[in-house]
């Protein structure tokens, strides 16, 4: 089937895209969709080949070449690993209960790959108390501070990244914030945060016979052989996209893009990459 009847150059660059963000750890989709149009363009005569703003795929179409290519790639282990993500998620959910915790991201909507960390969001009325719950938990974290310039403001963001069966990443926020949403880059909606409760019945719905076993013996059948296959492949760095946008002329874009729906000066979303609704 030729690429010209499923999108032509917007459907290469899509799935090239998609391999940069499985096979080469690129976290963010704006970062992703440049590089692959370079990629397939080149060079005409010495100069960049242009592109126009239509031939760059949208998030959401990545997204679903990211999925097809790593079902591809890893078959029907993908969906006990999927499983056993969310149990540890379930499992790092109750540990957090609270701090009203609240799971995001690839591990919620089922758009994982090899690599891909569990994404929490926690709201403490301090972070020393949750400091404390996790050294109480006996976790193994690491706490990082990243700043960021969006729309002209500086904003913190603080990160835990926890060292369990499966990596966690805790993104903290202040108690109020848990009634706002932050918008996906994917599709421009609010990011579904799921809770026990939600988790559970999205375990119960996906995965009827491992989870049924898992409520009779507390146990998931060859979690860990699961979730080492991950081990090999280094984790896809939170802020690797943010950080190297722009870093280097050659990753420049080809032609400015007007309108794309992920502005590089959109608000800031703690879960790039993978983040959107189901």
């Amino acid at each position: 089937m030729s690429a010209e009847r499923f999108g032509g150059l917007r459907a290469r660059i899509a799935a090239e895209a998609a391999r940069l963000m499985y096979e080469e750890g690129v976290d963010q989709y704006f970062t992703a969709k440049r590089m692959a149009a370079k990629r397939i363009l080149g060079q005409i005569d010495g100069r960049r080949a242009r592109y126009r703003p239509a031939d760059l795929p949208s998030n959401g179409e990545i997204r679903e070449a990211l999925l097809l290519f790593a079902e591809r790639a890893e078959g029907s282990q993908r969906a006990r690993r999927l499983f056993a993500l969310r149990i540890v998620a379930l499992e790092a959910l109750r540990a957090l209960a609270p701090f009203s915790p609240r799971l995001i991201g690839s591990v919620s909507t089922g758009h994982i790959r090899r690599g891909s960390d569990i994404d929490l969001h926690v709201f403490p009325a301090n972070e020393e108390a949750l400091e404390q719950h996790l050294r109480a938990l006996a976790w193994t974290f690491d706490r990082e501070l990243v700043t960021l310039q969006k729309g002209g403001q500086f904003r913190e963001y603080v990160h835990y990244h926890v060292a369990d069966a499966a990596p966690i990443e805790l993104t903290v926020y202040a108690p109020r914030e848990l009634r706002l949403r932050p918008r996906s880059s994917t599709d421009g909606k609010p990011i579904v945060r799921l809770g026990i409760a939600a988790v559970e019945a999205l375990c119960a719905r996906d995965h009827r016979e491992a989870w049924q076993r898992y409520l009779e013996t507390g146990e998931v059948e060859g979690m860990d052989a699961l979730l080492e296959a991950d081990e090999d492949e280094p984790p896809p760095g939170p802020f690797d996209g943010l950080l190297e946008d722009g870093a280097g002329a050659d990753d420049a874009p080809a032609c400015p893009e007007p309108g794309e729906e992920d502005d590089p000066d959109q608000d800031y979303d703690p879960l790039p990459g993978f983040e959107g609704a189901a």
